[in-house]
């Protein structure tokens, strides 16, 4: 070996060595006898090196992973001496091998096994067995080849090909009849050698027995001899929780409802005496964490039960089921309250699973519903933030506890289901203590009080928010404490997490305020000033300003009153930062833009008159335009890439700030009704220059499209004597990415104002495809693949604006481009439907193709058309579907299809028989097509409903 390269193996080799052992690696894959080199030095156990050790299993890997079948018997046979010789080894070594060496050896083994125990290794374990007996060192490899064989076989992670699945499934009952009892009577050897004094060991066989149990006879495990020992484990502290995991797989495993049921009651009956069911809070929170997931699976194991007893109509037993289940609610409780909350998560599913039944149940007992107040209880309790909780730098425990919150919502909300009545009481209950001390309890408290209120809007759900009508006890009891609420002053609360929940709830809820709204000036003064825009909080400013946009919105009239006051208020919270200010605004212009929307609602929606709205509408939105021209021209100037950076995106921002005021206007209140077309207007004539500036183009240029975009739907045709030079600025050197965003505008003027814009469409039509087949043609690297997507997209938005001209009906545009421009776009159109495997743009392209045929595939249709129809478009509809990349398994394909297959029925319908005679005499004879096939073809191709077309040419 070169032993050289093998230097650069050790991790901390310097680069260049480690680049030359790779490549060596790579060259000894494709050697016809490297791994001979390989299989010799560990047979002999020539390196001991432990990276090169790995790195000869790994060329073995290889070789019997990709060559197997290319190797000699003799050879074949070598591989398997070499593997067992190594294995022998390993006994009398005086130092065990690394792990991560174990675990490769065991996955070379494994996937030998997989080659060969059907054919040529049928003793495959027994071999295995022979040689490492009960040695420790043999048992634990045998151990990891099992593990390694078990994923081989049914890791669920791997994802097999139906041949692989099929393969392993043959393997598996191989196995049942051959060697499964005996290697089951080999793990009861090795637990009963090992348990007192190898704890290592007995863990490892404990995962093997758990792995195994899902897919062997279970009652080779779960009998008497195997489950006293595993019980007999639950009490020793090194094995307890590899024996909890190894049961809880024997539970889990699908059996009859009554076996089932003897089988779980039989566990907890040993375990309930061995002590376990009293949980102390001071216990190994690890084991009881396993413990936990052995408790949820035997509680949803004794569900699953029930449901199928009560489904065969077997009363008796379910009643006996349900007993079972009844008997395990004050363990489950115990460790639903734990303060681990991995313990408490593991349990949840059969805590929701027992909900459930419960809600099933036409009546419940006393001990039933004292079960559904204290599963309640325990929620409420959990729901608690705990002191370590870090609220500025949130890190991955605090993110573990959000899901768990999550998890715990769900019950709640199961709980809701089984008894709205308790639910409510039980929060006004917590909610109303809590809030009449609020200065004096600490903050955790006082925010899940808050939040289970905001809970109840989920957990009892009605239509449209209507919390406040109905159901009187219902909406006195939510009015009441959303009264209690933003009366009691503790919005001032002193601690983010409940500032938060207070707006959230308050907006929540926001249809209380139609009931009383003397509330809301109050509710406004929260949101202004410093405990919600102006707070310490950076993350409560942010999520304010989201919050009072919703706000403001849903109360829509009631603000009437409070309109210019709120207007004054926010105005500083408006100004651009530009970026040399080098001052801190309070808000970041995303919060920004929620505040300017918010700004625009309250000018629109007013009950001010059109002059006093426009008047207001342009306060707000002159100081943006006057920065924007000052910003425009020091970005003209300014030398430094770092600044102009920071001077296009502070341009941005005021464009995006002026286009959110705009999604303010409705159908009913229009840009025009309101009176501030003018307004915009001018916005649009400010902006637009920043088109041609040529420093930071693909900034600017964004966000100007936007602004047109949104000024197409706001100000109709006022918008269109800007749109050519618009357009003509966004085609000058352009790359493919401005023409794929450009390319949208077009087609969404054209599709909104048809043959008022055909003019200007016929005159920029071809200097757009020019621009378009430019860039397609720049050569790009081979593998660049980012360049080949953008070209794809760009490809797929020309066809795209192909089909918006047409389906529009506004096939002038291209007919008026001269005869040789016109030929040219149809070939593209042609090239789109065959060439590409893009099956998106191939179904756009057959729907052009459907389009032209039917509006100019008449008699009266232009000269040469009907050749072009016979000469390319029929073709294209056999080609394209001829192709090998013609997939019909992809949805998109079966699309493009369809289409195809409406093209070609278009062209019969438009030429009639004419086509028929084509297809039957010229073309389908010229592909070799046998004579009953076409006229198959054509008999389905002249039915009359398109269906049995469509369906005749996917078969």
């Amino acid at each position: 070996m070169d032993e050289q390269a093998l230097l650069g193996l050790n991790p901390n080799a310097d680069a260049d060595f480690r680049q030359r052992a790779l490549a060596y690696f790579e060259q000894l894959k494709i050697s016809q006898d490297a791994w001979q080199v390989c299989a010799e030095a560990l047979a002999q156990s020539i390196y001991s090196d432990d990276h090169i050790k790995f790195f000869c299993f790994q060329v073995l890997e290889h070789q019997v992973k990709f060559k197997y079948s290319e190797l000699t018997e003799v050879q074949q046979q070598l591989i398997r001496e070499t593997l067992i010789t190594w294995l022998q080894a390993q006994m009398l070594n005086p130092q065990p091998e690394k792990t991560f060496i174990r675990n490769k050896a065991a996955q070379v083994f494994a996937l030998l096994f997989v080659t060969e125990y059907l054919t040529k290794w049928p003793k495959f374990f027994f071999d295995i067995l022979s040689v490492v007996d009960l040695n420790p060192r043999g048992v634990d490899m045998y151990l990891r080849i099992l593990m390694a064989v078990d994923a081989e076989l049914v890791d669920r992670d791997v994802v097999h090909t139906s041949e692989e699945a099929r393969r392993n499934t043959l393997l598996k009952d191989t196995m049942r009849e051959q060697c499964i009892p005996s290697l089951v009577e080999s793990w009861y050897q090795i637990l009963q050698n090992y348990q007192y004094n190898n704890s290592e060991l007995t863990c490892q066989c404990l995962e093997v027995v758990g792995a195994y149990v899902s897919w062997i006879d279970l009652s080779l495990i779960a009998n008497e001899r195997f489950i006293n020992m595993l019980l007999g484990h639950m009490s020793v502290e090194v094995l307890r929780e590899e024996a909890c995991d190894c049961l809880f797989e024997i539970v889990n495993k699908g059996m009859d409802p009554i076996d089932k049921t003897k089988l779980v009651e039989s566990l907890c009956q040993v375990l309930q005496s061995a002590g376990l069911f009293s949980i102390d809070q001071e216990d190994d929170v690890d084991f009881l964490a396993r413990f936990s997931k052995l408790v949820n699976g035997m509680g949803q194991a004794l569900i699953t039960s029930w449901t199928k007893l009560i489904k065969n109509g077997d009363m008796k037993s379910a009643q006996d089921t349900l007993q079972a289940i009844e008997a395990k609610v004050a363990l489950m409780l115990q460790l639903l309250i734990h303060e681990d909350d991995d313990i408490s998560s593991n349990i949840i599913g059969f805590c929701y699973d027992y909900l459930h039944i419960l809600k099933q149940l036409s009546a419940l007992s006393d001990q039933q519903k004292a079960n559904v107040e204290a599963i309640m209880l325990a929620v409420m309790k959990k729901l608690t933030y705990d002191e370590e909780y870090n609220f500025e730098n949130e890190g991955e425990d605090e993110a573990m506890f959000v899901e768990y919150r999550k998890q715990l919502k769900l019950l709640l909300d199961r709980l809701a289901q089984v008894s709205p009545e308790l639910l409510l009481a039980s929060v006004r209950r917590v909610f109303n203590t809590t809030l009449q001390n609020w200065q004096t309890t600490r903050f955790m408290e006082v925010e899940v009080a808050i939040r289970l209120l905001y809970m109840l809007a989920e957990a009892l759900p009605v239509s449209h928010g209507a919390h406040f009508s109905g159901d009187v006890t219902k909406a006195t009891a939510l009015q009441d404490m959303m009264r209690t609420l933003v009366t009691s002053g503790v919005s001032a609360y002193q601690h983010t997490s409940v500032t938060l929940e207070f707006f959230e709830t308050v907006v929540r809820y926001e249809k209380f305020f139609a009931v009383e709204p003397q509330h809301i000036p109050a509710v406004l003064m929260a949101f202004l000033d410093h405990r919600g825009l102006r707070h310490t909080s950076p993350k409560v400013r942010s999520r304010t300003a989201y919050l009072f946009s919703r706000f403001v919105k849903s109360l829509n009239k009631q603000m009437n009153p409070f309109i210019e006051d709120v207007l004054n208020r926010i105005q500083d919270l408006m100004e651009l930062s530009p970026p040399e200010n080098g001052y801190q605004a309070l808000l970041s212009s995303d919060d920004q833009l929620f505040i300017y929307e918010t700004a625009g609602v309250l000018i629109v929606n007013s009950e001010y008159s059109a002059e006093r709205k426009q008047v207001l509408m342009r306060n707000l939105l002159t100081p943006l335009m006057e920065k924007f021209k000052v910003l425009l021209e020091k970005l003209m100037m300014a030398q430094d890439e770092d600044r102009q950076m920071a001077l296009a995106d502070c341009l941005n921002h005021a464009v995006g700030f002026a286009s959110r005021t705009s999604k303010a206007f409705s159908n009913k209140q229009t840009v025009k009704q309101c009176g501030c077309s003018e307004v915009y207007l001018d916005c649009l004539q400010t902006f637009l220059p920043a088109l041609s500036c040529p420093l930071q183009k693909e900034v600017l240029r964004s966000g100007v499209r936007t602004f047109l975009h949104r000024m197409i739907i706001c100000l109709e045709e006022e918008v269109l004597p800007f749109i050519p030079s618009a357009s003509e600025h966004m085609l000058k050197d352009c790359e493919a990415k401005d023409l794929q965003e450009f390319i949208p505008l077009i087609n969404q003027i054209t599709a909104k104002f048809k043959t008022q814009v055909s003019p200007f469409l016929q005159q920029m039509f071809m200097p757009l495809l020019h621009a378009i087949f430019e860039v397609l043609l720049l050569p790009a690297e081979e593998n660049d693949q980012s360049a080949a997507l953008e070209k794809q997209m760009l490809r797929r938005s020309y066809f795209a604006f192909l089909q918006t001209v047409t389906g529009s009906g506004m096939s002038e545009v291209i007919a008026n481009q001269g005869a040789e421009n016109v030929e040219r776009v149809l070939f593209t159109v042609i090239q789109g439907a065959v060439d590409y495997p893009d099956p998106i743009a191939q179904k756009t392209c057959f729907i052009i193709l459907s389009k032209l045929v039917e509006l100019w595939g008449g008699k009266d249709g232009p000269v040469g058309f009907a050749d072009f129809v016979y000469k390319h478009i029929v073709p294209a509809c056999f080609l394209a579907p001829l192709k090998q990349t013609f997939d019909l398994a992809d949805a998109q394909t079966v699309l493009a299809l369809s289409e195809c297959a409406v093209t070609l029925k278009t062209i019969h319908l438009k030429r009639g028989p004419e086509c028929i005679q084509y297809l039957q005499q010229e073309y389908l004879p010229s592909l070799q097509v046998a004579p009953e096939i076409i006229q198959e073809f054509c008999q389905a191709l002249q039915q009359p409903d398109a269906k049995v077309f469509k369906n005749y040419l996917k078969h």
